[in-house]
């Protein structure tokens, strides 16, 4: 069982099947699964994508740099939902911003991460790196090294790292277990290219699995083996 994890949740995830806004119910089953983690004693971090608000990369007629602002403000809201249902179980968090929003949350240091860590909150990491062009993958894996989490759990809503989208190839294969070198080479989207070659350079696994699943989270940071592990 691994001690300190970062958890990679997509946005879409927290919206279940409206495809958009937040689902109570989804990102309860989500929370209750956090709290199983933190009531072993697991150390957590949390990011949390913004696609069930704000998807820029579908607007062309945005300015990039706007569009991926909205994006980091979207992972801000998602965040906040993320904290509030884990206080109401009982579990103390608390939402770190890489933009200032002082009245919001609190500017997030790799001081005060340790620090609310050490003292068993879980760290919810939000508004991404706090720059355009890059991606909450990219956050992911920088908090990931910060923090010196020993595994990324990385939510999707797909079951593992396939050879292709199985959404359109029906022939597409499940890895079980693949390199960084492969994902890269492959072009597979894990994580995005850059979150994967920053995870290969610090030596820190991705455990791929499917969030319509809940347990999947606790089996994951049990290191059992589901979904793709990438190492």
């Amino acid at each position: 069982m691994y001690k300190r994890v970062l958890l990679k949740i997509s946005g879409e995830a927290l919206a279940g099947e409206n495809k958009h806004g937040i689902d109570p119910i989804s990102i309860g089953n989500i929370c209750d699964r956090i709290k199983i983690l933190h009531d072993k004693g697991i150390e957590i971090g949390v990011v949390v994508g913004g696609g069930n608000f704000w998807r820029g990369r579908d607007d062309h007629d945005m300015e990039r740099t706007t569009s991926d602002y909205i994006g980091m403000l979207s992972t801000v809201m998602n965040s906040l939902a993320v904290r509030d249902a884990l206080e109401k179980r009982g579990v103390e968090a608390v939402v770190l911003t890489a933009i200032q929003m002082n009245v919001v949350a609190e500017s997030y240091t790799k001081r005060n991460t340790e620090k609310y860590l050490k003292e068993g909150k879980v760290v919810i990491f939000s508004a991404g790196t706090g720059h355009p062009y890059f991606s909450t993958d990219t956050c992911a894996a920088l908090r990931a090294c910060e923090m010196n989490a020993e595994v990324i759990l990385v939510a999707k809503t797909i079951d593992g790292v396939y050879s292709a989208d199985p959404k359109i190839d029906k022939d597409a294969v499940k890895y079980d277990t693949i390199t960084y070198s492969e994902v890269l080479k492959k072009n597979l989207q894990a994580m995005d290219s850059a979150s994967t070659a920053i995870c290969m350079e610090n030596n820190i696994p991705l455990v791929v699995f499917s969030i319509f699943e809940p347990d999947n989270i606790v089996k994951a940071a049990e290191g059992k083996n589901i979904g793709t592990l990438v190492k």
